[in-house]
């Protein structure tokens, strides 16, 4: 008869297993919420499809990004400029890096103005992602439009994602000093009269129903920090 194996013996072994268990979970990072780019397919489609139908104008002053952009009348905001508009749905910055080629590329713009990384980080990337990805997106610039004037327009901080604000602001911080350090390269610190209030929180009342996109009076407040800075990137061409 074969002697009884005591029950604390087994008690290490188990301790080990739940510990690898444990370490797997711990290396393994949290799903990305993040949109494949293939997903905006549709959307690119539908900008060359008008491209066709309409030639775009040329030298005009290219905005790109994600629905903070898309939603913009530019018409109303800038009149005295030519302008496209190409943002789409909740996009990110490699968004708009993989469709570089084809909504950047083919307009050879006068100056771009980019506003993504607020989906990037409601998504789960954080500052240190942010500002990877931006310098991806600018090495794309430099490359097939060099000497063009690149405006990144900060990750702006909102009523929605407010909690998300400590991560937006360093994001911006590291995106900042890169275009400060790179000749060609401005960064519109948008997030600064919006938080000119009394508790230092964006207020609702520049903000539709949803607290996340600009009514009016928001994009008023961005265009007066943009539009000085675009006279800037523009002068030096």
């Amino acid at each position: 008869m074969k002697p009884r194996r005591s029950s604390s013996s087994a008690v290490p072994a188990l301790l080990l297993v739940l510990a690898g268990v444990f370490s797997t979970a711990a290396q393994t990072p949290a799903p990305s919420k993040r949109k494949a780019p293939e997903g905006w397919e549709n959307d690119i489609a539908k900008f060359e499809a008008a491209d066709r139908a309409t030639p775009p104008p040329k030298d005009a002053i290219l905005f790109l990004g994600s629905s903070s952009i898309r939603l913009w009348d530019l018409k109303t905001s800038f009149p005295d400029r030519v302008t496209i508009n190409r943002g789409f749905g909740g996009s990110t910055l490699p968004d708009t890096t993989h469709f570089f080629d084809r909504i950047v590329l083919p307009y050879r713009p006068r100056a771009a103005l980019v506003y993504a990384g607020d989906n990037d980080v409601a998504s789960g990337s954080d500052a240190d992602a942010v500002l990877a990805d931006f310098k991806k997106l600018a090495a794309l610039f430099s490359e097939k439009l060099p000497g063009t004037p690149v405006i990144y327009i900060a990750i702006k901080p909102s009523v929605k994602r407010w909690a998300m604000w400590p991560v937006m602001k360093d994001a911006n911080a590291k995106i900042a000093q890169w275009c400060d350090e790179h000749e060609g390269f401005f960064f519109a610190d948008i997030s600064r009269p919006m938080l000119e209030t009394a508790d230092g929180k964006p207020s609702p009342d520049i903000f539709k129903a949803d607290g996340l996109h600009l009514n009016e009076a928001g994009y008023a407040q961005w265009k007066s920090v943009i539009d000085p800075l675009l006279e800037k990137a523009l002068a030096g061409k």
